[in-house]
Order: C-alpha cells, then structure tokens, then sequence
C-alpha cells in the first residue's frame, strides 16, 4: 500500500467496484471502511418508493459480497441522523478521512454540505469525486460565465470538451481499518427496505425480470452494446417489448458508471464505422443524446435547486392548475378512458417499469388534459418507478408542462387516439395492459368509444361499466387548456401591476398540498371482480383553493370545469434466455384470447358463435397501505402525437 491513512468509504449510490473513484483513492491510500448508511429522516418528502427500495436491497448484498472477496466486507447502518452515523464509524477505528462520491439532486446537496462542513470543522479530511457524470455541473457554461436553460446548447458546449473516459481501475485487494468488529453492523433485512408482506409479495414479481447488482451491470451492458444498440432508434418507435437499454435502473444506483457506457459504446462506434455500418450512425446519435438528457438533468438540479418544486420559467407560476384528486386517482389508476394512457398508467403500477416514450405520452396527459400539478405528478413516478431519479423526473415534468425554454409549448396537446396509432398500431401493448379490451379489432382498439354497439358487444366492452368512458373530451380539454393559458397571462399581467405598488404575488404551486402517494399490489383476481380503490389523503376545502393576491381591476377568465364521468372499472424479446426478454416475460397477462384486426372478422364471429364472449382473467391493482422518478425523453423535434388544435376542437 502506499499510504497507512484510515478512510471511510461512504457507499450511496455508487454500488460497484468497477471504476469507483472514491474507492480506489482509498485503497490506494491504506486501510478502509466501506460504510452504507439507510437514513429515512433524511430523505424527507423524497423517501425511496417501493420498487426502488427493492433494488436496493437486492444490490447491497451484491456489492457486500464483492467487498468482501477483497477483503473486507460491507458495514450496513440503519441511523436516525447519517451525520451521527459517520461520526461513530470515524471514531470506533479512528479514521482521519472520508471519501465518497458525488450526488445532485436537493436532497443529497443539502445533507452533503451539512456533512462536509461539521467533519471538516472536527478536523476530518473530506475528499469527494465524479462517479456518476462525464462532466461535472460546475465544468460547463457560456461565454458568459452562465448557466445554460437549455439542452442542444448544453451538449453541442460538452462535445467541445475533452472527456476523460478512462475508468478508474479496480482494487485487487482491500486492507480493512484495525478495530473493523467495533463497528456495529446489521443485515439487509434490519434496515427495513421491505416494510411489509404485502411488497415482498408484489416484489417477487420484479425478481423474475430484474438482476441487479454490478456484475449484472456490466452483462446487461455489453448484451444490449452488442445486440440492441444497432436497432436502438428504430425501438424508439415501439412502446411494446423491450426496445430501450434497460440500463436506467442500474445507472441510477451507480452499478455502472456512465464513462463506462460511453466508453463500450464509442469503442463499438468505431468498430461499426471500420466495418462499414453506416445504418449505426443514427443509433448511436439518439443513444448518446439520452445519455446527455441525463447529464444535462444533474446540471439543471445542481445550478436551479428550486427545481424539484418551482418551474424554471416564472409565467408559470400564475398557472391555475386543478386540485382535483379523483382526477388525479384515476390517471393512477389507468382508469382515464384513453387506452394507451391506461395501459402506460397500468403497466406503471405492476412493473415499476414503462417505456420512455410512454412516460411522455402520459405525464403530458396529466398536465395538459387534467391540468394536474406536475408536482403531483413527479412525486407520483418518484414514488413508483423502479428507475427513480430524481433529476430526471424534475427535467421530464418540467420539460412536459412547458417550465423549460426548450420544452414543449404550454398550449401543446397531443391526441392520445394518434399516438396510439403511431406507437402501438396494431394494439399490442394495449391489450397486453387492458385485458378489457383484449378483444376490440384494431381499427377501434384506440378510440373505442367510437365503436358500433355490435362491435363492442362481440369484444365484450360495455363503456362506464368494465371499461370507462374518456374522462374529459378532447375539445373541452382543449378549451380548458386555452382558458387555463389566458388565466396564467392575466395573472401574470396583474403581477407586473402589482409589483409596481409594493404587493407580493404568491407562486400558486406554493398553495398546492404535496401528499404521500399510496403503494399498490399486483394481485391475480377473478375476472368478475372490481379494483379496490387506492386511497387518497384528504384535503380540506380550503387546500381546493389557489390563493393569489392580483388587482380587483383585472378580469380572470373563469376555468372549464369538467365532469368526470363515472366508470367502474410485452411482448417477450428477441434474445432468448436474457435478462432483457426476462424482463419482459414475467408481466404477459396469463390468457389467450381472440383478437380482431377489423370488423370484418368481428362479424364473422358473431356468425360463427352468435353472442358476446366471457371476459378473461385480470391482474388488478389493490391498495396496500401508505408509502411516505430512466430519463423522460423526446428525443425528436416531431411531436408524439397529433396535437390538437383549436381549430379541430371547433370542427
């Protein structure tokens, strides 16, 4: 060894060997302590929802045991306080430095400052590195020493840069600290990451599609450099089967780094352009710009922390969004009317896991048709998502709901019925999530309330019964949407007025109440049951209420108001036997039946059998008590969808 220095290796989200600098730097040095702190009271509104904490406890004992074949094992530590946590492990083997690498989001800039500053003051030394980024937030700006707001001027500035892609090495053996057996260590299943029965049942089903860990890292890693990166902007089309890289969950808790991916992906670039591919080229252009929107997601946390709950642009804090829970419940539920979103919402709840261009398609649902806080909506995929990020659910939400400069336009409204048609044309993924309408031709599979009563009969469909109606028409959601603009402009107006007489207009997302999101279990029901509803906190009528203080002079449009109408309500991979077609093996509905193409086929049937068929076996979402955000990405400048025009809305 070099050194005879004691560290501590504070573990967070950088659960690897592989190209760990804080790691190497303190082994390097001499004797270690690799330390991993599980601190509810830290994490505070932002507590790891139920798929995430799996993973996690799937992943520690994955790292623990790789530790430990160097030498020394993993200290887990459940504490009150993590701050108190390091102190007592500096203290029992008499460290002198901590080492650990760096995070982004709020939440952890916060802690980690606190931390840095009452070590340092102790006279600890502190040393932190770049585990998770090819540049660090701090490296790029313009011209003008400024930050950039938005995202092609961030990366075409990245790409101007050198990158230093050379991993750090892995250390071939660990010396552990004298006095290691006097730091108190607990089992993974003593930190509580699973909270009851209920979620180890509802994980188990994420054991059969997922391995986490490092070393299945890297093997899902070179599986998709080699087999799905060439065909990886053709995938991007399909919403069905595993058409992504499925690395976000595995990058988000830092099992392998990004100079890694970008390190195996140019290595192959290269390799493809000696051979001649030229077909790869746009691949690796849409792959390495998703690896930006992601790096570009840390740099916007890091420069604008307010981000998590204010928009970056501030017209829009005037936006009149609505406080309706039962909206909001039923976009959860997958219960809005609109097959594609419902499948999307479905496949949210029982996975943990959606495609990217699916996460747009319904979070932009939730904002534009529902006028949903999108704060709501970013705690909601934090909370469930098996890949939650936080920096990447505040750069999708914020680009969704138009808060960004590059985002999409505050009055953008995109038909579901078209994106459907474009990104499921043949209804796969819908009736692989809304069994209900596993038996609707094609050509209605998407827009069903369109249907002949014949048609619907055959396939079993009885709209406002076993399949809703769509919760809000597509022309009053365009005039709500329209209404809801001119409100925020008027506000915005009165604003100005206001502040030329000393008056303070308040942020209306500031009067908005943030609560906890119910976790939900995949259970197997009868096909005549109805779902249990999840709970929704209550609110009192006066959390109803957008206060804002504006002019009495000003006219405020008034706001459509929406009945909601009642209602009661993957396709496997092409690699065999790999963790990608495992992945999505394990959520294909058990049942078999006959789907139409047209109408013709129904009629057919209707000839052949003479009445409607049995419904088939559901899995259904049940609550299950109380539970205290892969990147959102657009990666073309076409919209998702048709959008919706006030002149088709008068038509």
């Amino acid at each position: 060894m070099a050194g005879s220095e004691r560290t501590v290796v504070w573990f967070r989200r950088d659960l690897r060997i592989d190209d760990n600098p804080a790691l190497a730097a303190a082994a390097r040095d001499g004797a270690v302590l690799p330390v991993f702190i599980w601190c509810p009271a830290d994490e505070g509104q932002f507590y790891p929802g139920r798929c995430s904490r799996w993973w996690l406890k799937q992943s520690l004992p994955h790292l623990s045991q790789s530790l430990e074949s160097l030498g020394c094992p993993l200290v887990l530590i459940r504490a009150e306080s993590t701050l108190e946590a390091l102190l007592r492990c500096i203290d029992s083997v008499g460290a002198t430095r901590l080492v650990y690498n760096h995070l982004y989001d709020p939440v952890s800039l916060v802690r980690d400052d606190k931390i840095r500053k009452e070590l340092s003051a102790l006279g600890i030394s502190i040393q932190s590195f770049n585990g998770d980024l090819l540049y660090e937030p701090w490296e790029i700006y313009d011209d003008s020493g400024l930050a950039f707001t938005t995202f092609n001027m961030y990366w075409e500035k990245c790409m101007e840069l050198p990158i230093d892609i050379s991993p750090s090495l892995a250390p071939w053996k660990l010396v552990p600290v004298p006095g290691l057996e006097s730091v108190r260590s607990c089992s993974v299943d003593d930190l509580g990451l699973e909270s009851s029965k209920d979620e180890e049942s509802s994980n188990a089903l994420l054991r059969r599609a997922w391995s986490p860990g490092w070393r299945n890292a890297e093997k899902m890693l070179e599986e998709f450099v080699s087999h799905g990166l060439l065909e990886y902007s053709k995938h991007g089309m399909k919403v069905e089967g595993a058409t992504t890289s499925l690395l976000s969950p595995y990058l988000h808790f830092g099992e392998v780094s990004v100079r890694k991916v970008y390190q195996l992906v140019r290595m192959q670039q290269i390799k493809w352009e000696n051979e001649g591919t030229s077909e790869a080229e746009e691949s690796i252009h849409f792959f390495m710009r998703s690896i930006g929107l992601r790096e570009y997601s840390r740099y916007l946390c890091f420069n604008f922390p307010f981000t998590h709950e204010k928009s970056l642009l501030g017209n829009l804090k005037h936006y009149p969004w609505k406080v309706d829970e039962e909206r909001f419940k039923s976009w959860r539920q997958g219960m809005t009317g609109y097959p594609l979103v419902d499948a999307g919402m479905r496949e949210l709840w029982a996975t943990g896991w959606t495609h990217n261009r699916i996460r747009v398609i319904i979070s932009s649902f939730a904002v534009k048709f529902l006028l949903i806080p999108w704060t709501w909506g970013m705690k909601y995929f934090w909370d469930v998502l098996l890949d939650a990020d936080l920096e990447s659910d505040i750069l999708g939400w914020q680009y969704i709901s138009g808060s960004l400069p590059d985002g999409h336009e505050l009055s953008r409204l995109d038909n579901p019925e078209v994106q459907g048609q474009k990104y499921d044309p043949d209804g796969v993924y819908v009736r692989t999530w809304i069994p209900e309408l596993a038996r609707m031709p094609t050509e209605w599979i998407h827009h069903p309330w369109d249907a002949p009563s014949c048609i619907l009969e055959v396939a079993g469909v009885e709209l406002g019964f076993n399949y809703p109606k769509p919760i809000v028409e597509l022309h009053i959601a365009r005039e709500c949407l329209d209404d809801a603009i001119s409100t925020m402009w008027q506000l915005d107006t009165a604003e100005k007025l206001a502040e030329l007489d000393g008056e303070v207009v308040e942020d209306n997302l500031s009067n908005i109440k943030t609560f906890d999101i119910p976790k939900v279990v995949l259970r197997e029901t009868s096909p005549c049951a109805l779902p249990i509803d999840q709970r929704v906190p209550h609110a009192s009528s006066n959390d109803h209420n957008l206060k804002s203080k504006v002019l009495k002079a000003s006219n405020r449009s008034s706001i459509c108001v929406d009945m909601i109408r009642s209602s009661k309500m993957e396709a496997t991979s092409s690699v065999a036997n790999s963790p990608v077609s495992r992945k999505r093996s394990y959520c294909e509905t058990a049942f078999h039946v006959p789907s139409y193409s047209s109408s013709a086929e129904v009629h057919s049937h209707i000839q052949d059998h003479g009445g409607s068929l049995v419904g088939p076996s559901r899995y259904l979402l049940q609550e299950a008590g109380r539970n205290c955000v892969d990147e959102v990405e657009d990666s073309s400048t076409a919209d998702s969808g048709s959008s919706i025009s006030r002149q088709r809305k008068a038509a």
